[in-house]
Parts: C-alpha cells; sequence; structure tokens
C-alpha cells in the first residue's frame, strides 16, 4: 500500500474502518468500534490507556493501524491529532472534570454524572450528521420507525412526536410475529429509522435487509458507526449507553430523538405546527387527557 493510499483524514480513515470492519478479526473490532466511537480520546491518551478502555492489547492497536496501511501505532494516532486540532472544543474534557469529582460512595452522583456525559456528547457526535438526517426525513414519501425491546422506548417516542405533526409515520412493531407482513409496506423513496443499540436485535438487521430491497434509504440511530444496522445506512446518529447501571441507558437516545423531531418541526415550518394544534384539540376533545377543570 503506498502512502498516497494510506488515509489522511480522519473521514478517510472512518470510512475504510467501516468498509474493512466486517472481516476484521474480533479483537480488531474492538479496537476499531473504539476508535470510532471516542475519537477524542486516541489524541490525549497513551496507546495502553487506549488499548485499556477500548478492552484490547496494545498489540493490537499496532497491529490494527497496520491492517489500515499505516507503519504503527503513532502514524494512525496522527491522523486523530490533526483532526483534533481543526475541531471545535470537545465535550468530552467537561465530561471528564465532571467524572473526577465523584465520590466513591456517591451512587446516585455517579449515576447522573454518566448521563450528563451521554448529553453531552451528543452534539459532539451529531452536530454535522443531524442536518443531513433532517433532510433525509423531510424528503421521504413515508418514514417507517423500528426498534425493538430494549429500544423500543426512543422509537415509540420518535413516532410519537413525529405523527403529531406528520401523518405520514408508521411504527414496525412485529406484535404477534407479524413483522414479515409489516415489511411490506417499506417502498422505494421511504426512509426507515431504526434505532438500537449493543446486544444488537435480529429483526432491526431484518428490517433493514427489507428496507435495502425495497430501495429504501435508511436512517440508523444506534451506539456506533459500526453497529450492524449502521454499515449500510445513509445517515447514522449516534448515542452513549455508559451507565453505572446493570444494563446500557437509553436516556441518550430519547435525547437525540427529541432534538431530531425539534430540527424536523423548525424545518417543516407553520403547517407542521397546525398539524399539533389539531392533533391535541382531537385529544382533549376525545378524552385522551384528563380534564383539568
Amino acid at each position: 500500500m503506498t502512502d498516497t493510499q494510506i488515509p489522511q483524514t480522519l473521514e478517510a480513515l472512518s470510512a475504510r474502518i467501516r468498509s474493512q470492519f466486517s472481516g476484521m478479526t474480533p479483537q480488531f473490532q474492538v479496537g476499531a468500534r473504539y476508535l470510532l466511537d471516542f475519537p477524542n480520546e486516541v489524541p490525549i491518551a497513551s496507546m495502553r490507556k487506549v488499548a485499556a478502555q477500548a478492552g484490547v492489547q496494545p498489540a493490537t492497536l499496532v497491529r490494527l493501524a497496520q491492517s489500515l496501511g499505516y507503519p504503527g501505532w503513532d502514524d494512525l494516532k496522527g491522523v486523530f491529532v490533526q483532526s483534533l486540532r481543526q475541531a471545535p472544543k470537545a465535550y468530552a474534557d467537561q465530561a471528564r472534570k465532571l467524572m473526577s469529582g465523584k465520590k466513591s460512595g456517591d451512587a446516585l452522583g455517579r449515576a447522573m454524572a454518566t448521563q450528563a456525559g451521554n448529553i453531552k456528547r451528543l452534539e459532539q457526535a451529531n452536530a454535522q450528521r443531524l442536518p443531513i438526517a433532517v433532510q433525509l426525513l423531510s424528503k421521504a414519501r413515508q418514514v417507517h420507525v423500528a426498534g425493538f425491546r430494549a429500544s423500543f422506548a426512543p422509537a415509540f417516542t420518535f413516532q410519537y412526536l413525529y405523527r403529531l405533526f406528520r401523518p405520514s409515520v408508521t411504527a414496525l412493531r412485529a406484535d404477534a410475529g407479524t413483522l414479515e407482513m409489516e415489511l411490506r409496506a417499506i417502498a422505494r423513496g421511504d426512509v426507515v429509522v431504526i434505532i438500537g443499540f449493543a446486544p444488537y436485535s435480529q429483526e432491526a438487521m431484518r428490517v433493514a435487509q427489507a428496507a435495502r430491497q425495497a430501495g429504501s434509504r435508511i436512517l440508523a440511530i444506534c451506539d456506533s458507526v459500526v453497529a450492524p444496522i449502521a454499515l449500510d445506512a445513509d445517515c447514522v446518529l449516534v448515542f452513549s449507553t455508559e451507565t453505572h447501571s446493570f444494563f446500557p441507558s437509553s436516556a441518550a437516545a430519547v435525547a437525540l430523538v427529541e432534538v431530531l423531531i425539534e430540527q424536523l418541526l423548525a424545518k417543516a415550518g407553520k403547517q407542521a405546527i397546525d398539524g399539533i394544534a389539531q392533533a391535541e384539540d382531537q385529544l382533549h376533545r376525545t378524552g385522551a387527557y384528563l380534564s383539568t377543570k
């Protein structure tokens, strides 16, 4: 591999990792995923610390760098250093300060600090991707939304809020084993929104495959740009699931969905506001809400 073929920018490096990810060894995948999910950690940490945080051996990172075309780790790290110099101040520094002030016995404080860090990372990770997602959804003929098991909550939030001002939004729920039947409604010109985080569900992959076969576009909202549902997506929005609990947190996923809906509303304009007013009025008239009188 010649020097001209070695990725010189973080964008080019990310593209190469995504294209090679499915063929990587499991340990390479673990290391590559960390590099893409936490790019602002790489320039400021030693190789040993990056390896420890990723959950691999330092030698794995060296071999990963070489497999991507670099002579060694320092050359790959240089791409991240250059990107950090060109990027705005990262929220990761603020999150690190917040976490360093925790008390060992303060479980609630640790939990809140972690959730705050998850929320703060959303802008850093999605500032450039959100406008693409808004444009993709705004032009869609129909929007289908899928999220299974623990990912159902953010998927339902997306579908419920978006449908308040856009009728052409449907949920792919797979109730009573009807997923295959629901997938028949996906067509060219549609956008399928798939929300998920590790461990990824088989149903989510079936939705992604059906969307591609139908010629539909895919928006993946997930925990990594190399998540299975993200590898073949047209646009990817990412959130962190870090938690001190026993189960990955979906708080940042819900927050990201709410931000996306807000931007979709802003783009839709006055017609969307009229739609919300009509929906709200109907909910009151049909007795969906308790009367305050």
